[in-house]
């Protein structure tokens, strides 16, 4: 199972929607609150260049881009190979 890592705000619906899938995936992963911690929020855009919103998600070293992009994996059934590495 590859790490999963993913970049939040409270206030976001999107964050939550993420985080939502991977749990009911059963699914791991580490959270940065980008509002709480400023130097996550700049670690974010420079591991994601010209991602500036939330979330922002990588499995592994893959960037998958925010919660419509993993949820587009999970419909094509591209998701599941990419978290098993």
């Amino acid at each position: 199972m590859q790490t999963v890592e993913i970049y939040t705000s409270p206030l976001c619906g999107y964050c939550h929607a993420a985080k939502r899938l991977l749990t009911e995936k059963g699914v791991s992963f580490a959270e940065f609150d980008v509002a709480a911690d400023p130097a996550r929020r700049q670690e974010m855009t420079t591991r994601a260049p010209g991602s500036r919103t939330v979330p922002q998600i990588f499995i592994g070293d893959t960037h998958v881009g925010g919660y419509d992009d993993m949820a587009a994996l999970e419909r094509d059934g591209k998701l599941d190979p990419l978290l098993a590495g």
